[in-house]
This record gives C-alpha cells, structure tokens and sequence, in this order.
C-alpha cells in the first residue's frame, strides 16, 4: 500500500491528561469524519463496561484488549470488513499490552500504513519499566512525553504507590489498579526523599 503510517507512543506519569488527549483526539477525528478503532487493555478494571475514561470525566466505548489477543489478526479482520480505509487507531493504557502486541501493531502500520497511537505510563511504582512500554520505547517511530509537574516544580517521572497515610510503598503487585487514593506522581528527588523520611522512620528498606 501506498500510505505510509507510524507507530506512536506517547508516556506520562498518572495525571498527566494522557487519556484526556487521547479522547481529545478521537473527538477531533470524527469531527473530520476520519474512521479511528480504540483499544484498551482489559486488565484496567476500574470500568464494568468497556470504555476509556478520563478523570476530567469524558469518556468514549472502546475495544477490549486481553492478553491473549491477537491484534494484528483482530485488526486486520475490522480493516477489511468494516473500516478499508482506517487511518488511525488509538491505544489507552498501552503499558499493559502484551510485548508480542506491540510487535503486532507495528506491522499493522508497516503493512497498511495505518497510524497506531499508543498513550501509556513509562514506569510502575517501583521505576521499572512496563514490558509494554520497553517494546514500545524499542520499535515505535515517534517518542513523545508528556510533561507535568510535581508539588515542587520539578518534572514528574515517578508513579509512586502510596498507602492509606499517603506514604510511598515500594513493594506488592506491578499492577494494581488505582486513582489518588493509591498513587501520586512526583519527580525523583521528592520521591527519593519520601523513601528516606519513612525509612528514617523505621518503616521502610532504602532501596
């Protein structure tokens, strides 16, 4: 085909207004009658029903993507039957897809010349990156941040995990699912410095 397309990931730390854009954009293309899939791993559950949402309180119906999910195959199947002329799809909370669906989505781009913009987080709580988000930083044509800004002023990198006291966790599950009430994002030095007051305090090993 003759339309060339690109692999987007565009990163974040929580509360960064990644999903906002994304629904943001999906607007601005049916406003330009441009025909657009969104996708959502399934292992965000804090929806029953199947769609993205952000927290300024838009939200629009989504696709779901399970970890066994083919998405190439999936795809292609939407591309040929219902959408031939598909320019873009939009992937919310892409730090969750399976390495093997990234792969599967850059060769939708490579072989259709569709556009596939992923938004995700870069790190978990603990500054590790997500198996997704490492493929993505791999293979994807464009790298993109989205900047905010912790209390102090500086740029936020952390997604730190906090406990009902509003102190930092660094040990449990990668993925457990929250809002404010189990995370908040800060820069390295804010969160360097809250591990080191709670282990001042006894309560928390220095990593």
């Amino acid at each position: 085909m003759g339309r060339l397309g690109k692999l987007y990931f565009k990163y974040g730390t929580m509360g960064s207004a990644k999903t906002a854009m994304l629904l943001t954009t999906a607007y601005n293309f049916e406003e330009r009658n441009m025909p657009y899939l969104c996708f959502k791993p399934v292992v965000d559950t804090r929806d029953e029903k199947n769609v993205i949402r952000s927290r300024i309180g838009i939200e629009r119906e989504c696709g779901w993507i399970y970890p066994d999910t083919d998405l190439y195959s999936m795809i292609n199947e939407k591309v040929r039957a219902r959408l031939p002329h598909a320019e873009w799809i939009l992937v919310d909370e892409a730090q969750f897809l399976m390495p093997e669906q990234v792969d599967q989505l850059a060769r939708l781009v490579d072989d259709y010349g569709i556009n596939v913009l992923c938004y995700g987080l870069r790190t978990d709580f603990r500054t590790h990156l997500f198996e997704g988000s490492r493929r993505l930083f791999e293979i994807a044509d464009t790298i993109d941040e989205i900047k905010s800004t912790c209390s102090c002023g500086r740029k936020t990198i952390v997604n730190a995990r906090i406990d009902s006291r509003g102190e930092i966790i660094t040990e449990g599950e990668v993925v457990e699912i929250g809002g404010n009430e189990r995370y908040m994002s800060v820069c390295r030095k804010c969160w360097r410095n809250k591990k080191i007051e709670r282990n001042r305090q006894g309560t928390l090993p220095l990593d």
